[in-house]
């Protein structure tokens, strides 16, 4: 069974926009039990984005996933550099701005694919970002994924392949 491993946009909006922390109860215990099974895991650099805000949902997230849920990016140094390689070469096609935000260390969209890649048999990324192959001012993670065979779902999809409700 894969790992999902889950984007930071998946936790923002979801809180902002469709399961509010203080309606959607049921929502954040599927997503607390998930976490705590090792279904879903995510990153330390999505850690650092949510983790930058002092909000409801950082303080959610503090109290509500392992200590193990954020996993250390240090060691797909290698996959990283296929990743960054990869965006390298598609640089006549983004804006500069693009390439620099995707190529920036502090942000998790490069990272998130690394992971993934690194094992990519059994990890799959969940994400808000759809395939974007046209754009040219934003590098999409799906478009990375595409490009580096890495799978990727929307958040749900995730339940369904998981067999889970809430």
């Amino acid at each position: 069974m894969s790992i999902y491993v889950v984007d930071s946009n998946v936790f923002i909006q979801a809180h902002r926009a469709h399961y509010p922390l203080d309606v959607a109860v049921s929502f954040w215990a599927k997503v607390k039990q998930l976490a705590y099974e090792g279904k879903i895991i995510s990153i330390d650099k999505v850690k650092d984005e949510l983790y930058d805000k002092n909000d409801e949902l950082e303080a959610w997230c503090r109290a509500n996933l392992p200590d193990n849920f954020f996993k250390n990016t240090d060691e797909v140094m290698e996959a990283y550099t296929q990743v960054i390689g990869w965006a390298v070469s598609k640089s006549a096609k983004y804006k500069a701005a693009a390439l620099n935000e995707f190529l920036d260390a502090n942000e998790a969209d490069a990272f998130i694919v690394a992971y993934t890649l690194n094992d990519h048999a059994n990890r799959v990324i969940v994400t808000h970002e759809v395939a974007a192959p046209n754009a040219t001012n934003k590098i999409k993670i799906p478009d990375a994924c595409d490009a580096l065979h890495v799978g990727y779902v929307n958040t749900m999809e995730m339940f369904r392949q998981l067999g889970e409700s809430f």
